[in-house]
């Protein structure tokens, strides 16, 4: 069996009511994730200017994908998972950024992700969540993909409900 074989997945959401013009703008802001997503207790910049190729965010929260024994975040709670983010490349016209998981305590090696939203041919839109990464011992793609399939769907419900209020 090879080793150093990449994990790869991809899990998609279709949004009924909201836009691709509406939902993309609330991704362009990539310090504010903590907003969006379930679990994300914490997100900011910590390097460069907010939606920049460059610009980099410290994230952390009780999402429960923190691996025993890399709980070093300099806060002293060792209850929390933790990432170092980069934002690789974004372009507004095609609604789609690409960034890297460059530090973390949750397992992640070789860690790049890319988010497109993909507007609806009678409205609405999808939302697709690529990732690549090294195996992580002791888990399952399987287990991990289902992780962020739901993380995506109640984000997006999150976002939807800021769009119009319910």
């Amino acid at each position: 069996m090879a080793k150093n074989l990449k994990w790869e997945a991809e899990v998609s959401t279709t949004l009924q009511k909201a836009t691709a013009d509406q939902i993309w703008p609330l991704f362009q802001d990539f310090f504010g994730l903590h907003k969006w997503f379930p679990g994300l207790a914490t997100c900011y910049g910590i390097h460069g200017s907010n939606g920049e190729p460059g610009c980099m965010r410290y994230c952390s929260g009780s999402g429960g994908l923190k691996r025993e024994g890399n709980n070093n975040n300099g806060d002293g709670d060792s209850n929390l998972s933790w990432s170092k983010e980069r934002l690789v490349a974004i372009s507004g016209a095609q609604m789609t950024f690409t960034y890297e998981i460059v530090d973390c305590n949750i397992g992640f090696e070789s860690y790049v992700s890319t988010v497109t939203v993909v507007p609806g041919g009678g409205g609405g839109c999808t939302v697709r969540w690529r990732i690549s990464l090294d195996p992580v011992v002791g888990w399952k793609l399987e287990d991990l993909v289902g992780r962020y399939e739901l993380g995506l769907q109640r984000m997006l419900k999150k976002m939807e409900a800021s769009i119009f209020g319910f």
